[in-house]
């Protein structure tokens, strides 16, 4: 059973609004493809939400356990997202540009056979890697349909691991709840060498023991994501407020928020990542389909437009594609305009 919201596509179009800025490019830092038993949401059903008005030129897609292999060596079985997405992306070569793909890092060194392997299949495409690590003890915190067990992040195998990421040269995405803050800060700290980019802000939680979102769990929040900030090698994935675990309810009401709400009810959560971590190493996520049963794709991006009309066309342009382009080294390059991905 998904712990997200589901997507409602006549509940979506109650609420119609027009792209703000529509000329500002985009690289959509993450979102997910699957085609599961109870959803489907193909490249075709992405590149439909991606038309319908802001530029999104270039995504990243992030490994959600779609289409691996059955057979053969049970550590390659995820090479088989890799080419499931590939092919399923044939005929839209930038969405996504990149790839953060599934290598289980808790076979420590043994996990190089897996890099390998992904390389390999996928040299221009794969450019991070992310474990299921999210974990709370209260049931009511649940944000995979296969949650990970405690410990991961603490592991001496997954420190192996990572660092055989590290040496690959390739990224380590980590979605961590904000009680597990000081777990990722202690691999960073670790592995120096490696590049950590967390997500969905770092897991502020609005359910289970959290559900009054007080102003000592915001503190609490806020002071893990700064320490974080502190680390050179940390950068921040904002988004992923369409996480029931957030504790927003946008999918109860009778119709679906508009841009105004979603940027005045995030504020508070954006300003701090902002300020922790500065444009230069955040990054704008639509972390659709799972987003998309609270608020529809227009609404999304043109928050965070609403949300950053008082920065510099740099600044912006940092958070919009610069920074996610830079951090998983994929083809926007530094062009003021990257027209090469039109």
């Amino acid at each position: 059973m998904t712990p997200h919201a589901s997507i409602r596509e006549a509940w979506l179009a109650l609420t119609d609004e027009s792209v703000l800025d529509p000329a500002q490019p985009i690289l959509d830092a993450h979102h997910h493809l699957w085609d599961r038993e109870e959803s489907r949401y193909r490249t075709e059903d992405f590149i439909a939400d991606v038309s319908r008005g802001h530029d999104v030129r270039a995504s990243i897609y992030v490994q959600c356990r779609t289409g691996y292999r059955r057979s053969g060596p049970e550590s390659l079985y995820p090479l088989g997202e890799v080419e499931t997405i590939l092919e399923w992306s044939a005929q839209t070569p930038n969405h996504p540009v990149g790839i953060v793909a599934l290598a289980d890092l808790m076979q420590g060194d043994a996990v190089r056979d897996t890099l390998d392997g992904l390389r390999e299949l996928a040299p221009n495409h794969v450019c991070g890697i992310r474990n299921t690590t999210a974990y709370h003890p209260d049931p009511a915190v649940r944000s995979n349909p296969r949650p990970a067990p405690d410990g991961l992040l603490r592991s001496k195998e997954f420190h192996r691991g990572a660092a055989e990421v590290a040496r690959a040269g390739l990224t380590l995405d980590v979605w961590a709840y904000q009680t597990q803050l000081h777990e990722v800060e202690a691999l960073a700290r670790l592995l120096p060498e490696l590049t950590v980019v967390i997500n969905h802000c770092g897991g502020p939680l609005g359910v289970g023991p959290f559900r009054e979102r007080t102003p000592a769990d915001f503190a609490a929040w806020r002071a893990g994501l700064e320490k974080l900030a502190a680390l050179p090698n940390t950068h921040l994935k904002i988004g992923g407020f369409g996480l029931a675990v957030f504790g927003n309810d946008y999918h109860h009401q009778p119709a679906p928020p508009d841009s105004e709400r979603l940027a005045r009810d995030w504020a508070p959560w954006f300003g701090v990542c902002l300020e922790a971590f500065g444009p230069t190493r955040c990054m704008l996520e639509s972390n659709f389909p799972v987003d998309k049963g609270m608020f529809s794709y227009v609404a999304l991006w043109n928050a965070f437009k609403r949300l950053t009309q008082a920065l510099s066309q740099n600044d912006r342009d940092q958070l919009f594609w610069k920074t996610a382009a830079s951090t998983y080294r994929v083809a926007f390059n530094d062009a003021v305009t990257p027209h090469a991905l039109t």
